[in-house]
């Protein structure tokens, strides 16, 4: 069994505490629901994440996506249950580069996640829904190493 412990502002008068780590990313791999359709699952790139609170992270990168076109994104991780290790939550920013999706133009996202970190290693677990004919669903693992 795990504990677990709610760690935001839910908590009136609580704040979670302030914390400085930067973690970088070689992309991701993506598991697609559709596995008949060719996408490219190894979406190799390059990606940080600057983490300034338990529960609040910023991230930034590009990577090799699913259409095997290059995408960047911009985010925020907003992860207010912690359960042990793992800090559940969704990301939120934009990301760019798929031709079906505002003709490869930026777009909005908001991907539900889950991250475990130890002391140097981490990984991110993105949920990635389907949306009509223009993205295709799957799940993405991020393995993250800490800079410091």
């Amino acid at each position: 069994m795990f504990p677990c412990a709610a760690v935001a502002g839910s908590d009136a008068g609580n704040n979670p505490p302030a914390v400085s780590e930067l973690w970088i990313n070689p992309g991701m791999y993506t598991y697609h629901f559709q596995k008949d359709r060719g996408f490219n699952n190894e979406n190799y790139g390059l990606g940080a994440e600057y983490r300034y609170s338990a529960d609040n992270a910023i991230t930034a990168g590009f990577f090799r996506n699913s259409d095997n076109q290059q995408s960047r994104y911009v985010g925020w991780y907003w992860e207010p249950l912690i359960v042990s290790r793992v800090r559940l939550g969704a990301v939120m920013g934009g990301i760019d580069g798929y031709p079906r999706m505002q003709n490869g133009g930026w777009f909005p996202a908001v991907i539900p996640t889950a991250s475990i970190e130890f002391d140097r290693v981490g990984m991110n677990i993105m949920y990635i829904p389907s949306y009509k004919d223009r993205l295709y669903g799957g799940v993405s693992m991020q393995l993250k190493i800490k800079a410091f």
